[in-house]
């Protein structure tokens, strides 16, 4: 029987606008070393480094989260056009983090095991730099589902590959069930942003999140294929009808987990190909590099709003 925790806790926590950990033993630790991103509690004075952040920025691809804060620090006027930034884990080469201002940039690499990694270490720097009013958002791509390529999709709820608002996982032997719950108010300042700039076709929708980028998204063209195309037509249909607008592989645990710590979380992604029209990417790659950069656009308009200089 499946353990189930609800968002109650999460809504409750988020009243006081700082993190809350859920987790009794960390109090008696003299030192949390932060192992996966190069950082402790004794090593460093994490409240004075990271103690201003308010915009938690995510993103699969180290590359990816440099060029954003490369962005968005020249957007709001920190840095030069293409200024470089130190990277904050340079110790370890699982993830990379880049900070401007109150903007943190962090990798978080490809599907769930590695981005639940990332986010616990992260939660738990956040808590330990006493950061208050946080907002974490995942920027990044994804496969539409009856979109035109170059769409970018708000999550409005994430939900498994059977389009359930779930992250489920093992612990100790026993399948324990979270809710994915994104925050609501953040997908609509987001959603605004996008009208503001009038750049590229924005929806709100689901995002389904799979745990395998081949069979677990009804692709032809994986090493394996136990299913027709018919059968594949007709899953991404049922998830179309289900309110499904992209996929990809690592919106519940990101839902999940800051739910669970009180922190609103929202995941933009852009949609790299339909489909319902295939299953490879072939857009030439000058096209996919714009594609990539509409989250970052959009998420960096809604960060210069916040503070009041949009």
């Amino acid at each position: 029987m499946a353990n189930s925790e609800t968002d109650s806790k999460g809504k409750e926590r988020a009243s006081d606008h700082r993190v809350h950990l859920d987790n009794p033993h960390l109090a008696g630790m003299k030192e949390d070393i932060l192992y996966h991103l190069d950082l402790s509690t004794s090593a460093h004075d994490l409240p004075a480094m990271f103690g201003d952040v308010k915009f938690v920025c995510v993103g699969g691809s180290a590359s990816r989260m440099k060029a954003f804060i490369q962005y968005v620090g020249s957007e709001l006027g920190l840095s030069r056009p293409g200024e470089d930034y130190p990277n904050i884990c340079s110790g370890t080469d699982r993830y990379v983090m880049y900070k401007a201002g109150p903007v943190l940039a962090v990798s978080h690499g490809m599907g769930i095991p590695s981005t639940s990694i990332m986010l616990h270490e992260l939660l738990k720097l956040l808590y330990h730099a006493r950061c208050s009013g946080v907002a974490i958002i995942r920027i990044g791509t994804s496969g539409g589902i009856g979109l035109e390529p170059g769409s970018v999709v708000i999550t409005q709820q994430a939900v498994d590959a059977c389009f359930k608002p779930e992250f489920e996982q093992m612990v100790l032997g026993k399948r324990v069930v979270r809710s994915p719950v994104l925050d609501a108010q953040l997908a609509q300042e987001l959603l605004q942003s996008s009208k503001d700039l009038k750049e590229f076709p924005t929806v709100l929708g689901n995002t389904m999140c799979t745990s395998d980028f081949y069979e677990g998204q009804g692709r032809l063209d994986g090493a394996l294929c136990s299913y027709t195309d018919k059968e594949k037509q007709e899953y991404l249909r049922a998830a179309h009808a289900a309110g499904v607008r992209n996929i990809e592989m690592e919106s519940t645990v990101l839902g999940a987990m800051c739910n669970a710590c009180g922190i609103p979380a929202a995941v933009v992604c852009v949609t790299l190909l339909d489909r319902l029209q295939g299953d490879q990417v072939s857009s030439p790659h000058e096209v996919l590099v714009e594609y990539q950069q509409r989250p970052q656009k959009l998420v960096t308009h809604f960060i210069k709003k916040r503070l009041g200089m949009a």
